[in-house]
């Protein structure tokens, strides 16, 4: 039996979770078709997607069409719980792509698809909801094709053959009578390579173009590479001490010692599933390429890679996105104080883009994600699982330092002696704007700081980004360059250079000038024509630069840059606004310069 490996990507509305209800049926893994709007469906089990709607854990279920196994990821659309998609893409070898045949190549639907570039993941389009009024499959495809840039081949279309001939040796051999075997393979090899994407189109609610999408799967996705040594697997997804594992090489059997190569500690798997969404069935063994949930391992977190005991290796882990809102939550009760340090420690551990602090001024347990929703998920998880009552403070953004003005030749002498051993590093560096997070180099000539000090150096400088001169927000976009220095042939050492970069470069950092960077976000805001003059004004009053603008039937659609802690609140104004007519989404547009420098 062959296997495949894919999720579906989308934005948010594209009709993802649709689609994989309507595969799940037509596979008879299930026997009745789930509805979003029902909150019946399969993959969005948990009790805050079907109260808000939409998909906000990645759930994997499996099915098996015409002598495959297909494992399946259903991932959520919305900007806040990208991360979850990010994890999935780790572990994928391919992908369905979801547009919404109405609205076309969307933000998020955009965000995605460079995700699966920048993991390679081969992947086919599914055109949905091209039952509806203004549904366009001409124009989706040429926004495919001017925006995401694949060559985009409508299968059944006039001229399919023609343009695969001029990708494919194979086909052009045999033109025009081409054999749909040829066909099927140059269509393969070419999605494998990139080149170009399939393209499907239908009506998942409906039911149509299901199958054809499934014979697609098959068809043109990879199977998984698979490789020849022990065990190895990487945890992807954590929930409630369930750990969904990809396995990438060997065999593991119920019973058997893993190796967390994170810890360093050994731990027994008692059970292996076959996942089923909220539902799972117990197996003895799962062979490399699967994709399968493990219990057993208590100290296991998302990205920790298992292994065999006898040959351990790390994979890589997924990404992880760097927080940008926070909140304050404390307990209602001190009996509850201990219980919600614990809550929040095990939230951490299941999602590495929920950070968990202590503000060391005021006390306050501060908790940080991705979104003003990502975070209102992760405080009703812990409400509705745990029992917890919890308060939460107004969220703040996660504001930033940059260097607007560098400065050269910062010289920092390091040398103490209290008895015994000493410290001695002199260091001199330059520092200047740059448009990477950090950038280091050296050039020290005449190996007046060896290469090993070198490298202490540049730690040192790392370390003291943590904190920037101006109220003490990390520090992001500059390079430093050690341009001299001097060692003394007993006291020099690693410790010692990395204390004067760190403090040559905070040194340097008071002398430069400096600005408070903060998070903006590009929001595309859908709304009647005759209310665009409104909104339009509404987004200049919260500090929005305009972007673009598009017209469509009835509707227009409005690109601006907004910074993020103006858009906290916004739904509720929108709605206000437009009657209930508009609609917006949002996705990270990176830092700008919140206004405050010297």
């Amino acid at each position: 039996m062959t296997l495949r490996n894919i999720g579906i990507l989308a934005h948010v509305d594209a009709g993802k979770t649709t689609v994989t209800e309507r595969v799940l049926f037509a596979t008879g893994a299930t026997y009745k078709q789930g509805e979003v709007h029902h909150g019946t469906t399969v993959t969005d089990f948990d009790s805050q997607e079907r109260d808000r709607g939409i998909t906000i854990f990645a759930a994997a279920v499996t099915c098996h069409w015409r002598g495959a196994q297909i494992n399946l990821i259903d991932t959520p659309g919305h900007v806040d719980f990208s991360d979850e998609v990010e994890r999935s893409l780790r572990v994928l070898d391919g992908a369905v792509a979801v547009f919404d045949a109405v609205a076309g190549v969307e933000p998020q639907s955009e965000a995605v698809w460079r995700r699966a570039d920048r993991y390679g993941v081969p992947r086919i389009v599914f055109v949905n909801k091209m039952d509806r009024p203004g549904a366009d499959l001409d124009a989706t495809v040429e926004a495919i094709r001017r925006r995401l840039h694949p060559v985009p081949l409508v299968l059944g279309r006039p001229g399919l053959v023609e343009q695969v001939a001029e990708r494919h040796p194979d086909v052009l051999d045999e033109y025009p009578h081409v054999s749909p075997a040829t066909l099927q393979r140059a269509l393969r090899e070419l999605t494998l390579s990139g080149e170009v994407v399939v393209v499907l189109s239908g009506s998942a609610y409906r039911n149509q173009g299901i199958e054809a999408l499934l014979d697609a799967v098959v068809a043109y996705l990879p199977e998984p590479r698979v490789e020849a040594r022990p065990f190895s697997g990487l945890v992807f997804k954590v929930a409630e001490r369930t750990a969904f594992l990809r396995v990438y090489s060997g065999t593991l059997r119920k019973g058997d010692t893993v190796l967390d190569t994170t810890t360093g500690k050994t731990e027994r798997v008692s059970r292996i599933l076959r996942i089923q969404a909220d539902r799972h069935t117990d197996i003895d063994r799962a062979e490399a390429g699967d994709i399968v949930a493990v219990t057993g391992p208590k100290s296991v977190r998302t990205g920790t890679t298992l292994a065999d005991p006898a040959a351990p290796l790390v994979l890589e882990p997924p990404s992880t996105t760097e927080p940008v809102v926070s909140v304050a939550v404390e307990a209602e009760t001190r009996a509850e104080h201990q219980k919600l340090a614990v809550a929040l420690a095990r939230l951490a551990d299941e999602d590495p883009s929920i950070r968990v602090r202590t503000d060391p001024e005021t006390g306050q347990t501060i908790l940080s994600g991705l979104g003003e929703l990502h975070l209102e998920v992760a405080v009703e998880k812990i409400r509705r699982d745990r029992g917890l009552t919890i308060r939460v403070g107004a969220p703040q953004v996660a504001l930033r330092e940059t260097v607007v003005e560098g400065v050269t030749g910062v010289l920092y002498r390091h040398v103490k002696q209290d008895g015994g051993a000493g410290q001695y590093a002199h260091v001199r560096i330059d520092v200047e704007p740059c448009d990477e997070p950090f950038a280091f180099a050296s050039t020290v000539v005449g190996g007046r700081v060896p290469k090993e000090y070198v490298k202490a150096v540049e730690q040192g400088c790392r370390d003291a980004l943590a904190e920037g001169p101006l109220g003490g927000h990390p520090v992001m976009g500059l390079r430093v360059t050690l341009t001299d220095g001097a060692t003394h042939v007993k006291d020099s050492s690693e410790l010692a250079f990395r204390t004067a970069g760190r403090l040559a470069l905070r040194e340097a950092l008071r002398a430069c000038r400096m600005a408070v960077l903060e998070p903006v976000t590009e929001v595309t805001v859908t709304v009647p024509d005759d209310l665009a003059g409104g909104v339009l004004g509404d987004l200049a009053a919260r500090k929005g630069q305009v972007s673009g603008t598009e017209a469509r039937p009835g509707t227009v659609v409005i690109t601006a840059t907004v910074p993020l802690a103006e858009v906290f609140g916004y739904a509720t104004r929108l709605r206000s606004r437009t009657q209930g007519r508009g609609a917006f989404t949002t996705r990270p547009a990176g830092y700008a310069v919140a206004g405050r420098s010297r």
